[in-house]
């Protein structure tokens, strides 16, 4: 069984096809700059990898290249499109109705139309790629797979906000949570390395990227994760403040003179990692100053791992402990110091990680920080979102 995934952006569309028996990555890639010039990087296993600038003023022509070059007798791993067996998109909001990963049909396609004001980023892009790929696959099932879904039985008095409560009522302004797919997959293997059932263990993991969110799970439920109504709450991350006061907003507003998009331009795009350093949004640039001595390096270093170690504590109360502690992607894979600093002085609730072995940890593998005596597993496992998106529509062909 074949499996085409599909994660599409306002001005790129990652893909990945993916057959199911022993989940081999056949062929994976990256169309960019869509809408302008356009450029795709084609990957097959073992070859070099292709790469080719092509006019992609839509997602349709994204699409077109991808199955052209995923069918080519040269660059290709399939004979014909007849070979997959589904595509899986990944959407980010599924608002209150979509809890599960479900078959994409037009009931599903207006709703997410209808959404799209509280999923500006997302939204519209995604629905794109699906039309896109319904259009010129009308035979293959496709399923949407949404981030929002992993949080669908956090209790209400953990997603409402303390504000009058007809907002909830009139414009569904509420926590969602985000990432939800990558949370799910690493609290799945992580019960696999433990060997243990997922409705027996307490984990919290910390999806550290660009953009970043920690997730409680208890007893394989998600009951509570740090992003919120948009992807903006939580950790502090690339360019995104993470929490603050709002009051702050509005008082730069005021005393500024400056606009709800001009301040939601600057929360969104201006702050975070950038922010602070006034050096890059890149935490490997943030790395590199602050081994240099870069004090105000090393000061983001501090806010930025604090601000995770906040939400761990957080979440050990909620959950009444911890078991396991996972660090995924981009950051919380290959950045040692934030993972130091989310860790440190964390020993009173038994989780300690053993120094040189985060400091040597190797990129991209899956490795074990526990520090020897240590009552909670603390782990690094590169995410795989692609492959649980995959998994699920997977579900779908009989």
């Amino acid at each position: 069984m074949k499996i085409l995934v599909i994660n599409a952006g306002s001005s790129s569309l990652k893909y990945q096809l993916i057959d199911m028996e022993g989940e081999e990555v056949l062929v994976k890639g990256l169309c960019e700059r869509i809408g302008l010039d356009g450029k795709i990087t084609h990957k097959v296993p073992g070859k070099e990898p292709h790469k080719q600038e092509y006019p992609m003023p839509t997602h349709n022509e994204a699409i077109s290249l991808v199955l052209k070059l995923l069918t080519d007798s040269e660059k290709g791993v399939i004979k014909s499109i007849d070979e997959i067996n589904a595509v899986g998109h990944r959407i980010a909001h599924g608002g209150e109705k979509y809890n599960k990963s479900t078959v994409i049909d037009d009931e599903m396609l207006k709703y997410l139309e209808g959404i799209v004001p509280i999923n500006p980023l997302h939204g519209p892009p995604a629905i794109a790629g699906i039309k896109a790929c319904m259009s010129q696959m009308p035979k293959v099932k496709h399923v949407g797979v949404f981030d929002t879904s992993f949080y669908a039985n956090i209790e209400p008095f953990r997603y409402l906000y303390p504000i009058p409560y007809k907002y909830y009522e009139e414009k569904k302004i509420r926590k969602y949570g985000f990432h939800g797919t990558s949370h799910r997959y690493v609290t799945a293997r992580v019960a696999d390395i433990l060997g243990k059932d997922l409705k027996d263990l307490k984990i919290v993991t910390c999806h550290l990227g660009n953009g970043s969110s920690v997730t409680a799970t208890k007893n394989g439920i998600a009951i509570d994760t740090s992003m919120g109504f948009t992807p903006q709450d939580g950790v502090v991350m690339g360019t995104r403040s993470g929490a603050i006061d709002p009051s702050v907003l509005t008082y730069i507003m005021k005393t500024d003179n400056i606009s709800a998009e001009e301040m939601d331009n600057i929360i969104n795009k201006k702050s975070g990692i950038l922010g602070i350093s006034e050096i890059s949004s890149d935490a490997r640039n943030i790395e590199d100053e602050a081994n240099n001595g870069n004090e105000r390096a090393i000061l983001t270093q501090k806010i930025v791992g604090n601000s995770v170690k906040k939400l761990i504590g957080a979440y050990i109360a909620q959950m009444n402990g911890i078991d396991a502690l996972v660090f995924t992607a981009g950051v919380g894979e290959n950045d040692f110091k934030i993972r130091e600093l989310s860790c440190d002085e964390l020993e009173y609730f038994g989780i300690e990680i053993d120094k040189e072995l985060n400091e040597k940890a190797p990129r991209g593998k899956e490795v074990e920080l526990t520090a020897k005596g240590a009552k909670v597993r603390t782990f690094i496992i590169p995410t795989n979102e692609e492959c649980m998106i995959a998994r699920d529509a997977a579900s779908f062909v009989k």
